[in-house]
């Protein structure tokens, strides 16, 4: 079984070499229409092809991963958008959305709201099927958009920069850890966001003592 999987870690690495920079964004629009080709294996090749000079900047390794990710989100957004729940239901297992995945992601959405479009892009299955509940919700697009980027963005990074670090590497020394990164990255998450919310609190307390 390992054999099996260092094939398609093999295969997907070469495929992402051989289109450079295309390959990163490609490869996370795959995964964000939901399509279970995990970020786990596509991000650090990234960072490993900024340590190679494939890429010459992890910046652009970063805008990359930000493109094909929303590119995908957005598909999958409107899937749900148009097609509705009976649809991802009937058809979704011919396009690799298993129901239970679905389902996982739908709770999370219903139960968080819109903010699960941020904070679920650092979660396991939930990240790459929280677009879905969203669209059929008809989450206003702007407010996708932004808290898409919010969730995916020190996601991305992390694992492009731990490719960059440890390149080769990292599925041996970093890949069996990664997520208790993924607590890491929820926890520094949920942390900007109480700040932000605790600052504007006392903005208005501050305003309305001044009144």
């Amino acid at each position: 079984m390992s054999g099996f999987i260092e094939s398609i870690i093999n295969f997907i690495s070469q495929t992402i070499n051989y289109f450079g920079i295309f390959g990163v964004g490609i490869g996370m629009m795959i995964e964000s229409a939901c399509i279970p080709l995990p970020s786990e294996i596509i991000l650090p090749i990234g960072g490993k092809m900024v340590a190679d000079g494939i890429i010459g900047h992890l910046f652009w390794a970063n805008l990359a991963a930000a493109v094909g990710s929303i590119a995908g989100s957005l598909l999958a957004y409107y899937v749900g958008y148009y097609g509705g729940r009976p649809f991802i239901l009937k058809y979704g297992k011919y396009f690799l959305v298993h129901e239970k995945n679905f389902v996982k992601a739908e709770k999370t959405f219903n139960k968080y709201g819109e903010a699960a479009v941020g904070f679920g892009r650092l979660l396991p299955i939930i990240r790459t099927f929280i677009s879905l509940p969203a669209g059929i919700a008809r989450m206003d697009i702007k407010k996708f958009l932004i808290f898409s980027l919010i969730g995916m963005i020190p996601w991305n990074f992390l694992l492009i920069f731990l490719g960059f670090k440890y390149g080769e590497s990292f599925s041996k020394v970093i890949g069996p850890l990664y997520h208790k990164f993924e607590y890491a990255v929820i926890i520094v998450f949920v942390a900007v966001i109480l700040f932000f919310v605790i600052r504007m609190l006392l903005k208005k307390r501050a305003k309305g003592k001044k009144a």
